[in-house]
């Protein structure tokens, strides 16, 4: 089991204060973030992909590449590529170079984003949206799997004897998840190409994700993947920790009555009450994480949201402090309910072996309740 944080990377005002950090504190205030998580002992550090105020991660890769060079152990990931605005040719060659920089420590969350206007910034159509996700994903399958490709679709210009570079390190490209808050379509590219499926898991109700998820797991093992409780999931989720509830309610409250994107919505109690946010002790945190894998079944990757909504950057290495102590109990928990059969989240290392066994003749799991034999299967 994966246990990490991720961020969206908003520059949002204090309201406690009324400061707005510049751009260029918040870069480093996630690199610092991302520091932390490894200094207490989680697994992944993950961050968005946003073109727009008042967001700033622009550029994944580029902060991912800085943060590889201080790091020795943390899964470097992205909370969103986005497939549908990005070039494959180039998210290909951009995290290829990252897995070579960081030594294999990379893995992906595929998706469309939250943002509209970001489709005709990059000369597409969010009409095109679902499209663009199939197409695009599947070319990037075979720039990553094929020394030369031909190509040609409806949403980009053909490609001839090309050849992306550099390959992936080891022959193995980088996992991916694919993420999504509400689209079925997505579940469904997942399910067939035996990928992860992040649940973001965040704004709606436990009932919306589990139908998500209950689908990705019933056409996974459709395509003869594995079992469907084998398939590979990721969770997303939000804390906020103080030894006391009260003081964690107290506290966090102006933060939450503010936020940009659920502020001024419902109260932070109903809002806890029906959605994965927890807001208290961390007994608290640990019992209603447990109760995931009650909705969800057994799964791979947790991650958490805990730098949003102008908290302070003390405040949040204070709150991963918290996570590095609970953590350990969640890993002992889900480890000793986890089947045999349940396969660990996928890593460089249980990839490469798997396309060793595979080119020795021998299908594997690879990780994800997958058997590979090193052909695949293309639309």
């Amino acid at each position: 089991m994966q246990f990490g944080v991720f961020t969206v990377g908003d520059v949002t005002p204090d309201p406690t204060t009324g400061r707005v950090p510049t751009e260029g504190e918040r870069i480093k205030a996630m690199v610092a973030i991302a520091l932390k998580a490894e200094e207490v002992g989680l697994d992944v550090f993950a961050t968005g992909e946003h073109h727009n105020p008042p967001f700033v991660p622009s550029s994944p890769t580029t902060m991912l590449g800085y943060i590889a060079a201080r790091t020795e152990k943390l899964i470097l990931s992205t909370a969103t590529t986005l497939i549908t605005t990005n070039d494959p040719v180039k998210i290909a060659e951009d995290y290829a170079m990252l897995q070579h920089l960081a030594d294999g420590r990379v893995d992906l969350i595929m998706g469309r984003g939250n943002t509209g206007p970001v489709y005709p910034w990059f000369g597409k159509d969010i009409r095109d949206g679902i499209e663009l996700a199939i197409e695009n994903y599947h070319l990037l399958r075979r720039l990553w799997r094929e020394d030369v490709v031909d190509w040609e679709g409806k949403h980009r210009t053909p490609l001839q004897s090309f050849t992306s570079t550099p390959r992936p390190l080891d022959g193995v490209p980088p996992f991916v998840w694919h993420g999504s808050i509400r689209s079925p379509e997505i579940a469904e590219q997942a399910a067939y190409y035996g990928d992860g499926f992040f649940a973001n898991h965040i704004f709606w109700p436990k009932e919306h994700f589990m139908r998500l998820i209950n689908l990705y797991r019933a056409r996974f093992e459709h395509y003869g993947h594995g079992k469907a409780h084998q398939a590979p999931v990721g969770l997303g989720g939000q804390v906020f920790i103080r030894p006391k509830s009260q003081d964690a309610v107290n506290e966090f409250r102006p933060y939450f009555d503010n936020a940009p994107v659920y502020g001024h919505g419902p109260s932070l109690e109903t809002f806890t009450e029906q959605t994965p946010l927890t807001v208290g002790s961390p007994q608290q945190v640990i019992d209603k994480t447990l109760t995931f894998r009650e909705h969800f079944g057994d799964y791979q990757r947790q991650l958490f949201l805990v730098d949003h909504a102008g908290l302070p950057l003390k405040t949040v290495l204070e709150q991963l402090d918290q996570l590095g102590e609970i953590v350990p109990e969640l890993r002992r928990e889900f480890a000793a309910k986890r089947p045999a059969d349940v396969p660990e989240a996928p890593t460089h290392q249980s990839l490469l072996a798997a396309k060793t066994a595979a080119e020795n003749g021998a299908g594997t799991a690879v990780g994800t309740g997958a058997v590979e034999t090193g052909k695949e299967t293309v639309r």
